[in-house]
């Protein structure tokens, strides 16, 4: 079976791959290399989610595009982060018993910053 992606204007598999949640478009790119080449290219896919993530980690985005990571490396460096701090801000953790109780992916290496974002969310609660 021929690779529909290969048959498709850039524009159509840019399209069809922008649909795609952070996880998904991840897998997509170690499909085959005619995927991997046109969504490893594609800055404007990396672009979109690095955004949606930067609504919790602006202070870590902009220090790595100021670093000059590309957007997909910014977003693979904030993607778990984003999630597990947005938990913690969200006051998922606030009445946690013990730290057996935490999910596996509630702990993940942040900076101090983040640490303390999260401590100011908790003592406003």
């Amino acid at each position: 079976p021929a690779d529909f992606v290969a048959l498709l204007p850039p524009e159509v598999s840019s399209r069809i791959f922008s649909d795609l949640d952070v996880e998904s478009l991840c897998h997509a790119a170690v499909t085959c290399k005619g995927w991997h080449r046109v969504i490893e290219s594609n800055d404007h896919l990396w672009r979109h989610h690095c955004l949606s993530v930067r609504a919790v980690c602006q202070r870590e985005i902009d220090c790595d595009r100021g670093n000059g990571y590309s957007w997909k490396i910014t977003l693979l460096r904030n993607y778990w982060k984003s999630k597990v701090k947005q938990e913690w801000l969200s006051g998922k953790y606030s009445n946690i018993p013990s730290q057996n109780s935490l999910p596996e992916k509630s702990m993940y290496p942040m900076d101090v910053d983040t640490w303390g974002e999260i401590l100011e969310a908790e003592l406003e609660r």
